[in-house]
């Protein structure tokens, strides 16, 4: 989750009001409905349904009775935000898009790059690049260019797209964001920076559609929040300008069940709230799904941890005191040997040191019985280990096995690693869901000497500055409990060809008639 700095606010005679000619837009002739994606974050099946049962959620049990549902969608990896939602838009994991996690090191720029996790992580890494990171170079560099968004690809053929509140925007038109003006205060950030985005793009009261949204205080997240995010779907929809495509995003019942854990229902009784808003600006709810396609779609799930400061966190940086660690916050020095990216559940382990064998440094972590596995890549190899298995697994693209999403590979080893089963002449898998290519996707996903270690059920990663979530829940991990998301389909009887959020833009350009576009 992308957080802006609390404690700074901005003038509302500064924000933007992105001003266009409501007359300029007409989409009465559209010959397919118009779609639109709402993600949820941190929706689950088993809340979700309890919520319904309790009377909770009204408008999701109104979609689900009248839709398909889908309680299984396999996630990206990590399970953080800026991976998967990168993945839902560019219909890629993380080896294709180039978005590895929320935090990470680059090898090219030798520095850690955060695009906003913990408050004392962000003050750390300071809040110059992070602040620019987020806003700017996430869309812009880190994005890879060669691979497509939904946006782009629409506007590619003249259609436009919204995109609201969404920490992956990258589209053909430029916008401004407008920056406080206070957070000159910590740094030398610009008071505007122009990006590529959708033709309708709001992203809190940096870029603003609907001019009597309020919702964007300090206390309300500047706007990233999902009063804001329903109040600029509204405009859309109660303007007549609701574009072929629109994607808004719903963050706050991440941090609600952060806090309260894994059976919270406040969270998505509050979703429900904002969508019976959203259905309720139709003459009735039945309009409503005759005249647009719904799409609620989680993006990850989150696992419990438990309440142990000692038990329940594992220290990496404890476990390998016995080689130079990076000190967050200051330059890479040469005798730097380990540097430690923490993504809560899962940890990017960078070995700085050529020297280093990433091997000796995999044995070393699988030491800690409450590692879940750890992994590194070697050429076009990938090596994992566990504490709980002997031997090792190893696996690369080749045309030798094929899975359950006509995916091939070639596997040697202990497949009991990654609980991996061959069944009917298919590679069937169970804890992890379509593990080989979303572990992959992490270990390519950029340059550089590392391992990636996961954490089971019940634990997170910790270093000194990163934020935990003792008593509460985490995601990050590859486990099926991070990994499961559901989606609702109401307004077409079509679905996406598998259950994966990468199998979603593909599905939505084949509504829209533009798959060969794509």
């Amino acid at each position: 989750m992308l957080i802006l700095i609390s404690g700074l606010d901005q003038n509302p005679s500064e924000l933007n009001k992105n001003e266009f000619n409501l007359n300029t837009f007409d989409y009465s002739s559209l010959s397919t409905k118009p779609i639109v994606l709402i993600i949820a974050d941190s929706i689950m099946d088993e809340p979700l349904q309890n919520a319904i049962q309790s009377g909770e959620a009204p408008a999701l049990k109104y979609l689900i009775d009248r839709g398909k549902y889908f309680p299984k969608v396999v996630s990206s990896y990590p399970t953080m935000s800026v991976t998967i939602d990168s993945s839902i838009l560019t219909g890629e994991y993380a080896d294709q898009h180039k978005v590895p996690g929320l935090v990470w090191y680059s090898d090219e720029e030798k520095r850690v790059i955060t695009y906003g996790s913990g408050m004392k992580e962000i003050w750390k890494h300071g809040i110059y690049h992070m602040i620019l990171d987020s806003l700017k170079n996430l869309n812009d560099k880190h994005l890879n260019p060669n691979v497509k968004t939904i946006y782009e690809t629409l506007s590619t053929n003249e259609i436009d797209s919204a995109s609201i509140n969404g920490l992956i925007y990258r589209g053909n038109k430029t916008q401004t964001l407008y920056l406080p003006n206070t957070f000159s205060q910590f740094s030398e950030l610009p008071d505007k920076i122009n990006v590529k985005a959708p033709a309708f793009f709001s992203f809190g009261s940096l870029a603003q559609m609907n001019p009597k949204n309020q919702n964007h205080h300090v206390w309300q997240r500047f706007g990233l929040n999902d009063q804001y995010s329903t109040n600029e779907l509204l405009f859309l929809i109660e303007n007549q300008i609701l574009p072929p495509f629109s994607m808004v995003y719903f963050p706050n019942n991440d941090q609600v069940v952060h806090k309260k854990g894994v059976d919270e229902t406040e969270g998505i009784k509050k979703v429900d709230e904002q969508l019976q808003k959203v259905l309720n600006s139709y003459p009735t709810w039945n309009d409503a799904i005759e005249k647009v396609n719904w799409i609620i779609l989680g993006d990850s799930g989150q696992s419990k941890i438990g309440k142990d400061k000692e038990k329940n966190l594992i220290r990496l940086k404890s476990l390998l005191n016995e080689y130079q660690i990076y000190e967050l916050g200051s330059e890479v020095k040469e005798h730097d040997q380990i540097l430690l990216s923490v993504n809560e559940r899962m940890s990017y382990i960078y070995v700085l040191d050529n020297n280093l064998s990433l091997q000796k440094i995999a044995e070393k972590i699988k030491e800690d019985s409450r590692v879940d596995f750890v992994a590194w890549k070697e050429e076009k190899s990938v090596h994992v280990l566990s504490p709980d298995h002997n031997g090792s697994l190893s696996y690369e693209p080749n045309n030798v096995i094929q899975d359950l999403y006509e995916q091939f590979w070639s596997v040697n080893g202990n497949l009991e690693i990654l609980d991996l089963d061959f069944k009917d002449n298919q590679l069937q898998y169970k804890t992890y869901p379509d593990a080989l290519a979303r572990l992959y996707g992490a270990l390519y996903s950029h340059q550089g000497r590392f391992l990636v270690a996961d954490a089971k059920i019940e634990y997170e990663f910790t270093d000194e500055y990163s934020p935990i979530h003792l008593g509460g829940a985490g995601h990050g991990s590859l486990h099926a409990d991070d990994s499961f998301v559901p989606m609702i389909i109401t307004g077409t009887n079509s679905s996406p060809k598998y259950t994966r959020i990468i199998d979603v833009k593909d599905w939505i350009l084949q509504l829209m008639d533009l798959e060969k576009f794509n």
